[in-house]
């Protein structure tokens, strides 16, 4: 799957941002943005692109989920 295809599959208004890391080298990060506006980030890497765009779905599912706040633990 290329990341066009993947960036299809993102729900509306969301869209996920996968970047490569410098450190560790290899690996990549994700950043959730909402409207443009940054909603979310990952806070470990992942050793491919394709892991750090799984990861960032799941974040996606659970923001969308009704009656919960992303899915975070409240402090």
């Amino acid at each position: 799957m290329d990341s066009a295809q993947m960036a299809d599959d993102v729900p509306h208004p969301y869209s996920i941002e996968v970047s490569p890391m410098t450190k560790p080298e290899g690996h990549f990060q994700w950043a959730i943005r909402k409207s443009g506006k940054l909603s979310e980030r990952s806070d470990r890497p992942h050793r491919s692109e394709a892991k750090a765009h799984e990861s960032a779905m799941e974040a996606v599912e659970r923001a969308l989920k009704p009656g919960t706040d992303g899915g975070r633990p409240r402090r």
